[in-house]
């Protein structure tokens, strides 16, 4: 069985193949913080139907409503640069989408507590300003919760994720013998200007 992925970003898709290449494939999916990055996600979601094998599972992440307004109110250059988000999505929303693309929708939980204060505090001192000495010891933060993950920091993201979490995890399955989902048309060719 084959793996496909893609990212815009070449590195990330080295560190898949890495990854992968040991490892037997699933008949599962997961698309993770993406769908808020496409235009046309009802399309993609069309797309991750008809390659899902019938009965496999899959996740979806994107950012949670309440974490990405704040984000977006702080800063206009969190969203408004070239492959950003280009929607906060609701639960519900997001459940509707994955039903109209034939899936049947479980349970769900929010997730990375710790996450959304690093990006509000990103986008207060400037989404592009890394080397903030503030957002900079909030990522070292991160990075060692992650790497580590010590038991005070799991306490405190259990306790924030249900409020405050960066992300909503929302669970599906494309159900045995489904029908493929009524391809969603393409948008429409935009006309150049003449001069």
């Amino acid at each position: 069985m084959e793996v496909v992925a893609f990212d815009t970003d070449h590195g990330e898709l080295c560190q898949v193949n890495a990854v992968t290449a040991a490892k037997e494939p699933s008949p599962n999916g997961i698309a993770a913080e993406v769908l808020e990055h496409i235009p046309f996600d009802r399309r993609a979601l069309a797309e991750i139907a008809r390659v899902l094998r019938p009965g496999g599972l899959l996740a979806v992440t994107v950012p949670a409503w309440l974490p990405e307004r704040i984000c977006w109110r702080l800063s206009d250059d969190y969203h408004n640069t070239p492959g950003g988000h280009v929607r906060i999505y609701t639960r519900s929303e997001l459940e509707a989408k994955l039903r109209a693309a034939g899936f049947d929708v479980g349970g769900h939980h929010h997730a990375h507590g710790l996450h959304s204060p690093y990006w509000w505090l990103k986008c207060a001192v400037g989404v592009h300003r890394d080397g903030h000495p503030l957002a900079r010891a909030y990522h070292r933060l991160l990075v060692w919760d992650i790497m580590k993950h010590p038991p005070v920091t799991r306490l405190a993201e259990r306790a924030l994720n249900p409020v405050i979490g960066k992300s909503i995890v929302v669970y599906a399955h494309k159900p045995l013998g489904a029908p493929l989902p009524v391809p969603v048309p393409a948008a429409p060719a935009q006309a150049h200007a003449r001069g």
